[in-house]
């Protein structure tokens, strides 16, 4: 193949968005940070990073430096660092594992004078869900007063620190969709492998990745059913890119809120509630469509503009994402054209400057706590926040035989298997054979001084002891005791490696 249509080997580029349950050492309650961004913001500067700090009216809410941005997810309980993409020139899976534990050890840091730290588990363990606890520690971004106030979202079934672990990989657009089919479609085996939340309100789930029962307890009575369609797995892989976006903006959907100004950010824009709530395929058909402004009620016409298609992206909430950036929106005509063409859409964002990645959601949140040092030792312990980013690096530059392995268990068996995973993880022995065969693919497409950053992935399928099983040992050894609560969150603090 020559270089000119030879396609860019896949993680080129590496990302991460590692999110962080806090809580409260003294009681093992789960905590919303105060001055935490503030003391932050002066570790970094006293490594001369030049520390930006971000609010939402009074309230810090992240930090910028240029290695990334601490921020938070949904509430101020729950931390969220999105690290600035690493080039495999930089030193890749290692670069990343290098800022990931400086990270930790910032956070430790600044929530040390809070009487608080991290988890190791991607979901507090006795939290309350109420609208009360709810309201105190939302974090007040404007977009939520579309999803809860007018899609009927039920946002706060995530208020616990639900957390994930999200490895972003790039990927060229000309395998953007084989990259997502595979990422979603063994996702069963990313949800065994880091299942880390049996526990929910002080009781045991019956799940080991009870993180995962949140999307479809999200939307189910939301406004409008597509919203719950689009978290359920297809019952295909997708053809193309053009075939997925189809899927994602098709009749069964309800268009997003939009953007009075493309460029304004997902989170923060001023925008426009469309009229009957038509899908993004029909408003982008239209010569205009009626709706009203979300800041000020008016009425007004929305006309579509080929960047609507962009901003709206990130409307399903399946088990990965491709995620990507244009360096110029496309022309209306051009997009509804392109989009009517097999590959179509690959080939005009191709001329458009593409930079994509898949962002994958199954992996619960995992670090090292002294448990885990103890059970498995420290080389082991060391891996696992970066295991899943070699999990799905592997897979995505083996592209060829994970579509084998895809094609193997069956689309559609494997889309029934996540249950299976959520609920037993590697006690179930099926799940437990496809973990073992994702494995295999993986390392077979990581370089020889990359692969041990799966140890702790394979250490779970050799032990059948996820972060969950651990947990549980914990929990139910401490059963009856009045401290159960903070003694297994001292446990289970986070210890930077």
């Amino acid at each position: 193949m020559s270089p000119s249509i030879a396609h860019a080997r896949a993680g080129q580029t590496l990302g991460l968005e590692m999110e962080m349950a806090v809580a409260r050492l003294d009681t093992g309650e789960s905590h919303p940070v105060d001055g935490y961004f503030e003391r932050l913001a002066g570790l970094k500067a006293a490594r001369g990073e030049a520390p930006a700090l971000s609010r939402i009216g009074e309230a810090a809410v992240g930090v910028s430096v240029a290695a990334g941005e601490s921020g938070l997810d949904n509430g101020f309980n729950l931390l969220e660092t999105a690290f600035a993409p690493v080039a495999h020139a930089q030193g890749g899976l290692a670069e990343l594992a290098r800022r990931v534990t400086r990270e930790l050890e910032d956070a430790a840091q600044a929530l040390d004078a809070e009487g608080a730290a991290v988890l190791n588990v991607s979901e507090h363990p006795a939290c309350t869900l109420d609208p009360g606890w709810y309201a105190a520690v939302q974090v007040p971004r404007p977009i939520y007063r579309e999803l809860v106030g007018h899609r009927e979202w039920l946002h706060r079934a995530g208020i616990d620190a639900k957390a994930q672990n999200s490895p972003c990989t790039s990927v060229d657009i000309r395998e953007a969709a084989r990259a997502l089919n595979v990422v979603l479609g063994l996702a069963p085996a990313s949800i065994a492998l880091f299942a880390n939340s049996p526990l929910e309100c002080g009781r045991i789930t019956g799940f080991k990745e009870n993180r995962m029962t949140l999307w479809d307890r999200m939307f189910r009575h939301s406004r409008y059913a597509g919203d719950h369609f689009l978290q359920r797995l297809p019952e295909r892989p997708f053809a193309d890119l053009g075939d997925h976006f189809r899927w994602m903006f098709g009749p069964e959907t309800a268009s997003r809120c939009l953007p009075l100004t493309v460029e304004d950010g997902y989170k923060s824009a001023a925008g426009v509630y469309l009229q009957g709530g038509p899908s993004l395929t029909r408003f982008l058909a239209s010569g205009g469509w009626p709706g009203r402004r979300t800041d000020t009620g008016e009425a007004i016409t929305l006309t579509p503009q080929g960047g609507h298609f962009e901003y709206s992206q990130f409307a399903h909430f399946l088990d990965a994402r491709w995620r990507y950036r244009l360096d110029s929106h496309p022309d209306l005509d051009a997009l509804r054209d392109a989009w009517r063409r097999p590959g179509g859409i690959e080939a005009l964002y191709e001329g458009l400057g593409v930079v994509g990645y898949i962002e994958g959601r199954a992996p619960g949140a995992g670090f090292a706590d002294a448990q885990l040092l103890q059970d498995a030792g420290r080389p082991v312990a060391a891996t696992t926040v970066m295991a899943p980013s070699a999990l799905q690096l592997g897979l995505m530059r083996n592209l060829a035989q994970a579509e084998d392995l895809l094609r193997s268990w069956g689309w559609l068996r494997l889309r029934a298997m996540r249950a299976d995973a959520m609920r037993h993880a590697l006690d179930d022995d099926a799940v437990h054979a496809l973990v073992r065969d994702v494995l295999a693919v993986a390392e077979g497409g990581l370089d020889g001084d990359e692969r041990h950053w799966l140890d702790y992935a394979r250490y779970v399928a050799d032990t059948r002891c996820t972060g969950a099983d651990r947990l549980l040992r914990l929990w139910r050894g401490l059963d009856g005791n009045s401290d159960q609560l903070a003694a297994v969150c001292r446990a289970r603090a986070v210890v930077p490696l």
